[in-house]
């Protein structure tokens, strides 16, 4: 039992089937919730002590060999700024955590008892002071670590806390303790009236269930959020930027069938030969060419303005203006593309140089009208551009080998980049009347690389 106990209050109640990365999302939030507390608690201290040396204390008989408010809070300010400066740097153990609130409601405590003293009268004097009502402020407190046993803890602290002092008046070491069953007289003189110390002692009691309740709650959806936090982090690393952030911000469910039209322009790049090398290298090697080729690429087409719209293998289907619409769609993807040959140029270089073969990049970018949304079953559903561009693009790629080029583009969409801002950084060949993939209608080609 007392093994069961430990290990609720150390290990928080025993291990939860958490995933490595959502245990320490959280312990990093409860690393800053100790940083808060500690600020908290030195920020209430300094208010206190601020207090205390620019008021006029309370009227009355006064023994100045007992007023220890000065120096309690003194210590439990230097106790606050350790606590505090451990806090940043991560080295609080759970037992610290435990013996800190032992140590604030132990102090608390101290200068409530002190009080008796202080003014010259008997124990019972110290039930009226209204410093008990801090145990509240102390018990809140370790709410904010998202911890319904740190609550508890404190809770039952301050209730043991308040039924010792109480004990200690109903001894009559204190000084005679005056027991009564009168209430005016309870409120009106030094004189113990058991059921009112009940009273306070149940209501801190019943306040710690509560908020224990009420954290314990919390934290289940803390946990909650902190694990779908983390998948959403994972799987966003399976969409596209524009695309994940499109699924958090649905207003509504999405369901497949749901489609917009869009001015947009496709992107298509694919690996030359790799099919062949795929077949000569290990399962392992191959990843990493792509991993190496997808790397170089990939960010390319994202820094202008590109989605990534699907891995096909060694190809990659990027789409502008689909995700989100844009007025420069041609021109960003001509632009992408620029950038994605001069990549290949130094990848091609960086591979002769470490003894391997080089691999070639195709392209081709057409624009036009295409259907932007999401397909599936219902329960498995991908966003994707669908329509005429798609088509041409995928034609114009394959293109490539009859015009022994590496990229190209169509006349048409060439002409709207130019329209849209595109600034080529070099003369490019026009090469009139093709027929493309049998497309009926012949077709101008501009050779972005050769």
């Amino acid at each position: 039992m007392f093994a069961r106990l430990a290990g609720w209050l150390f290990d928080g109640g025993g291990p939860e089937n958490l995933p490595d990365r959502v245990r320490d999302a959280i312990r990093r939030q409860q690393e800053r919730s100790e940083i808060l507390i500690g600020w908290i608690q030195l920020i209430i201290v300094t208010l206190l002590i601020g207090v205390y040396e620019s008021t006029s204390m309370a009227e009355g008989l006064v023994q100045d060999d007992y007023s220890v408010e000065r120096e309690v809070l003194l210590i439990y300010g230097a106790i606050c700024i350790v606590r505090l400066a451990l806090a940043y740097l991560r080295l609080l153990p759970t037992w610290l955590i435990y013996l800190s609130v032992v140590i604030d409601m132990a102090l608390l405590m101290v200068l409530i008892f002190s009080f008796h003293l202080k003014y010259a009268q008997t124990a019972a004097f110290y039930l009226k002071v209204p410093t008990l009502l801090y145990v509240f402020l102390f018990i809140g407190l370790r709410a904010l670590r998202f911890e319904a046993r740190l609550v508890m803890f404190s809770g039952v602290c301050a209730a043991a806390g308040w039924a010792w002092l109480t004990y200690y008046v109903a001894t009559g070491r204190g000084g005679p303790p005056n027991r009564t069953h009168n209430f005016i007289e309870y409120m009106t003189s030094n004189a113990l009236l058991v059921g009112a110390e009940i009273d306070k002692i149940i209501a801190i009691l019943l306040t710690t269930a509560v908020l224990a309740l009420a954290i314990s709650r919390a934290r289940h959806l803390l946990v909650r959020s902190v694990s779908e936090g983390a998948a959403a982090r994972d799987l966003s690393r399976f969409f596209d930027p524009g695309v994940a952030a499109r699924i958090r911000t649905a207003a509504l469910s999405i369901k497949a069938g749901e489609g917009e039209l869009r001015d947009a322009a496709i992107l298509t790049v694919d690996l030359r030969g790799f099919t062949r090398l795929s077949t000569e290298l290990e399962p392992g090697e191959v990843m990493k060419v792509l991993q190496d080729y997808q790397g170089r690429v990939c960010p390319l087409i994202a820094s202008n303005g590109g989605s990534i719209d699907k891995f096909l293998g060694d190809g990659i289907l990027a789409s502008f203006g689909a995700v989100v619409p844009s007025p420069t769609a041609a021109a960003d993807a001509l632009r992408a593309a620029d950038a994605v040959i001069a990549a290949a140029d130094r990848w091609i270089a960086d591979r002769r140089a470490a003894g391997l073969p080089p691999l070639m990049i195709g392209m081709a970018a057409a624009a036009g009208s295409v259907v932007f949304g999401a397909v599936g079953d219902g329960e498995r559903l991908e966003f994707t551009v669908i329509g005429d561009a798609v088509n041409f693009a995928a034609k114009l790629e394959k293109h490539n080998k009859d015009e022994k080029t590496r990229a190209v583009t169509d006349g048409a969409t060439y002409a709207l980049a130019e329209q849209q801002g595109y600034l080529p950084p070099a003369v490019r060949e026009r090469r009139r009347g093709r027929r493309v993939g049998g497309v009926t209608d012949l077709v101008d080609i501009v050779v972005l690389a050769a």
